[in-house]
C-alpha cells in the first residue's frame, strides 16, 4: 500500500505541474506577464495558488517556465524532422515548411515571444535550457548548409544564425501583422489561398538565398 502511494504521488505531482503550465501558457499568451493573474491560472488548472507557488516559486518564475516549455516545444519538434537523412535542398525546404506550419498551429508561441521581447528577454537570459536547445537548431542548420556547399548546390559563407533568423522572420512577421496587413494590403492574409501562396513565397525566398550562382 505504501509503495502504491509513493508511485502515485510523483505521477500526480507531474500531472498537476503540466496542468498549471498549460493554464499559464493560455493566460500569459492572452494577457502577457503583466495582465495575467495567478488566480485565473489556478482556476484553469484546478490547482490552488499555494500549489503554483510551491512548484514554480513566483509568477515571474512561472512565466520563465512557460517560455522554456514553449521554446523546447518547437526545438524538440525540429529535432524529429530527420533533416540529416534528406538531401540538403529538401532538408531546408522541410524546415521552412515546418516552421510556417508550427507558427500557424501554435499561435500562443508567437504571442509569448512578443511578450518576452517587451521585457527585453530578461527571463530567457536566465535559462541555460533555452541556450542549449537553440544551439542544437543552429548546428542542425549549419550541417544542412555544409552539406549543400559540399554537394555544389549552396553557396559558401551563409551564416546559419542569419538564415535561422530569416526563416523565422518571414513567417513571424506575416502572422503577427495579419490584422493590420489585411487592411493595408486589402487582402485576407489568412485565407487558405493566401496562406499557401505565402508558404510558396517563403520557400522560394530561402532557397534562392542559399542557392549557388550558376
Amino acid at each position: 500500500m505504501l509503495n502504491t502511494k509513493r508511485e502515485t504521488m510523483p505521477r500526480d505531482a507531474d500531472q498537476t505541474r503540466k496542468r498549471i503550465l498549460a493554464a499559464a501558457t493560455a493566460e500569459f499568451a492572452r494577457k502577457g506577464l503583466g495582465g495575467a493573474r495567478v488566480d485565473e491560472i489556478a482556476a484553469r488548472s484546478k490547482a490552488n495558488k499555494r500549489m503554483i507557488y510551491h512548484y514554480f516559486g513566483s509568477k515571474e518564475q512561472l512565466f520563465t517556465a512557460v517560455l522554456e516549455d514553449a521554446y523546447l516545444g518547437i526545438r524538440s519538434a525540429e529535432q524529429t524532422l530527420h533533416l540529416d537523412e534528406l538531401p540538403p535542398g529538401e532538408a531546408l525546404a522541410r524546415l521552412v515548411r515546418f516552421t510556417w506550419t508550427y507558427y500557424l498551429e501554435h499561435p500562443e508561441f508567437l504571442t509569448l515571444v512578443n511578450s518576452e521581447n517587451l521585457h527585453r528577454a530578461k527571463h530567457l537570459k536566465t535559462s541555460d535550457t533555452i541556450r542549449q536547445a537553440s544551439g542544437k537548431l543552429v548546428a542542425m542548420v549549419k550541417s544542412i548548409l555544409d552539406r549543400g556547399v559540399a554537394a555544389g548546390i549552396f553557396r559558401a559563407g551563409v551564416d546559419p544564425v542569419q538564415l535561422n533568423i530569416t526563416i523565422a522572420a518571414i513567417g513571424y512577421y506575416y502572422l503577427t501583422n495579419r490584422f493590420t496587413g489585411s487592411i493595408v494590403y486589402e487582402r485576407d492574409l489568412m485565407s487558405a489561398d493566401n496562406l499557401e501562396a505565402r508558404l510558396a513565397f517563403n520557400l522560394e525566398t530561402i532557397l534562392r538565398l542559399v542557392k549557388k550562382d550558376p
